[in-house]
């Protein structure tokens, strides 16, 4: 099937699926109530605003805005076209929808696309050349060797790059892709002060870098032999960006919701691995430290983290860094210590995944438990100045912790083990508080005198007649005949609001094409995003489910009211106008009309 998707079966799908079950794949939901909050996907926000009314199946953001059904949240998050959002969800209801995706329009630059399309491309025959060639037949031993099932390596798509020069050039060439295009796409290389290109991977082990849609848009291509470098990785690009591609998201965000746990590690060679072992929800930043957009992703789908990263130093130390930025967004964070300075990998081929699963990650260490291990580095406890040092480091620590009992546990285990005097300890530990808290307020004070912006007030208060026309929306999208009373009612009058004049002469024809009251398919018949912002918020609105002609009649008032005040506003300029002319007559005239308009109100 090409083209446009049937009205009827567009409405049936949407009607098939949940939107809490569709959104609670991107985003981590509670219930509160009827409705399900958690943390906004469109924009970073601590506080939970982003919220899901599966009675009326629309969502909305009262931090940034956003709202829609399910069709256009699958658009914006995934930045998708319509029809592939419906393919989308048929295919999550279980509905046969055969759409050609390269058929319809998608948001995506015709460029990106290609780009992508090159990727996925040479994704499937690297994959191909590895298990099914000779050519890649030393490749697939080297694998095998070094402990990679042939499920991981069909499950990942590892792949081999042939040690040519043009093969890739010339393979994608023929199936009409600029190499202009494919350099700015990384996959290839232009030779200085010639307009000529040769390929970016040569002989190299082929791992397919995927986003959270699970398009490839990156590789990695590791050396066999002692090549230089040992990982060669794909540049950045349009569709390619390190600090917002976590490894394995795509494959490992079910798992993690289902288990409200991620596992992260130092590279994708030990998520690999890791998922050979039965840990599934494993994931890895992209070479670099986490990022402010990793943790956004990762808070969309749980709040604990265990870092599972090398047991060396380099590891311990970049374990430390992540868990304090982890710490610093609410994260549970667990750190697991591998032993003998093993990385996950090679932990799991010397011991097993059993012990893997139990000894490493189910046995990981609180934050607070690894910062005793981490402090202890570098330092020799027999010293007496080296032991003071690190009782004073773990004091501070202890001090900032904001549970009593958790604070009591640690200071009995550093008497414990130092043979101190519990009571000193505790001291010693009041006392880095009061003057940690006496900095703070210092530190307070000087902002307070500091010039600050005054933040714009989130929860404003609107007019009355703002108010009033918001509530008017918000029932006769409950209801058709509400709607029609309140037509009658508005005689031949218009809203105040343009937005809200758009919106109801909308819903009027949704209504006349006899349609249903139905929030999520109302939104889905609004041409404008931006309506159907506005129309997702007024939807979340809190109102009776009974609503009496009085009510109505005293909302159009206050809508008609601004209409007169207005007028009466313009009356008054005219007749200043007037006595600044001397047409004493015509000002007199228009003081009797603003009069009557008075009584009127």
């Amino acid at each position: 099937m090409t083209g446009r998707i049937p009205e009827e079966k567009v409405n049936e799908i949407r009607q098939s699926i949940d939107i809490v079950d569709v959104i609670g794949d991107y985003v981590q939901l509670k219930k509160q109530g009827r409705n399900y909050f958690g943390l906004c996907p469109f924009h970073g926000e601590s506080t939970p605003s982003f919220s899901v009314s599966p009675d009326k199946q629309i969502f909305h953001c009262f931090g940034c805005g956003a709202g829609g059904n399910a069709y256009t949240f699958l658009m914006d998050i995934d930045g998708i076209s319509f029809q592939e959002a419906v393919v989308k969800l048929a295919g999550k209801a279980g509905q046969e929808l055969s759409v050609d995706v390269n058929q319809v329009e998608t948001t995506a630059s015709r460029d990106e696309e290609k780009m992508i399309e090159a990727h996925e491309l040479l994704s499937k025959f690297y994959h191909h050349l590895l298990v099914n060639t000779k050519e890649g037949q030393d490749a697939l031993e080297y694998l095998l060797e070094r402990g990679f099932t042939r499920e991981s390596i069909d499950k990942f798509q590892i792949g081999w790059s042939l040690p040519s020069w043009e093969f890739t050039v010339n393979f994608l060439t023929k199936r009409g892709f600029p190499p202009d295009l494919m350099e700015q796409a990384g996959l290839l290389v232009k030779r200085e002060n010639e307009d000529h290109y040769f390929d970016r991977f040569r002989g190299r082990v082929m791992f397919p870098i995927r986003d959270h849609r699970g398009k490839t848009i990156a590789f990695s291509g590791r050396a066999m032999g002692g090549e230089e470098p040992k990982y060669l990785n794909s540049p950045e690009t349009k569709i390619f960006n390190k600090s917002s591609v976590l490894y394995n998201f795509n494959n490992a965000r079910p798992v993690i919701r289902r288990k409200s746990q991620a596992i992260l590690f130092e590279g994708f060679a030990d998520v690999i691995s890791a998922d050979s072992a039965g840990v599934e929800n494993g994931i890895a930043s992209m070479g670099t430290s986490l990022t402010p957009k990793h943790m956004q992703m990762l808070k969309r789908m749980t709040d604990s983290v265990v870092i599972c990263y090398d047991g060396d130093k380099a590891g311990i130390e970049a374990a430390f860094r992540a868990a304090k930025m982890l710490n610093e967004e609410q994260f549970n964070i667990r750190i697991s210590m591998i032993p003998e300075k093993l990385d996950p990998d090679d932990y799991i081929k010397k011991y097993s995944a059993e012990k893997f699963q139990n000894d490493v990650i189910g046995a990981s260490l609180t934050f607070m438990a690894f910062k005793l291990i981490y402090f202890r580095q570098g330092k020799n406890l027999n010293d007496e100045g080296d032991r003071l040092q690190y009782i004073e480091e773990v004091l501070k620590e202890v001090s900032a912790l904001q549970n009593h009992i958790e604070r009591d546990y640690y200071l009995r285990q550093l008497a414990d083990e130092f043979s101190l005097s519990l009571q000193a300890l505790e001291q010693q530990q009041k006392q880095i508080y009061f003057s940690s808290k006496k900095s703070d307020r210092r530190e307070q004070r000087n902002q307070d005198f500091a010039p600050r912006v005054q933040p714009k007030a989130e929860n404003k208060l609107f007019p009355a007649y703002h108010t009033a026309e918001r509530r008017l929306i918000a029932h006769m999208m409950k209801d058709p005949d509400i709607a029609f009373k309140v037509q009658n009612l508005l005689n031949g009058s218009s809203f105040n609001l343009d937005e809200h004049q758009a919106i109801i002469t909308y819903l009027f024809g949704y209504y006349e094409e006899g349609n249903e009251a139905d929030s999520s398919g109302f939104i889905q018949f609004l041409p404008d995003s931006r309506l159907r912002r506005v129309v997702s918020e007024i939807g979340m609105m809190s109102i009776s489910d009974e609503c009496s002609e009085q009510e109505l009649i005293d909302y159009v008032n206050q809508v008609l009211k601004h209409q007169k005040m207005l007028t009466i506003k313009e009356k008054q300029l005219a007749q200043k106008e007037a006595e600044r002319q001397n047409d004493y007559k015509k000002a007199a005239l228009i003081a009797m009309e603003i009069l009557q308009l008075r009584k009127s109100l």
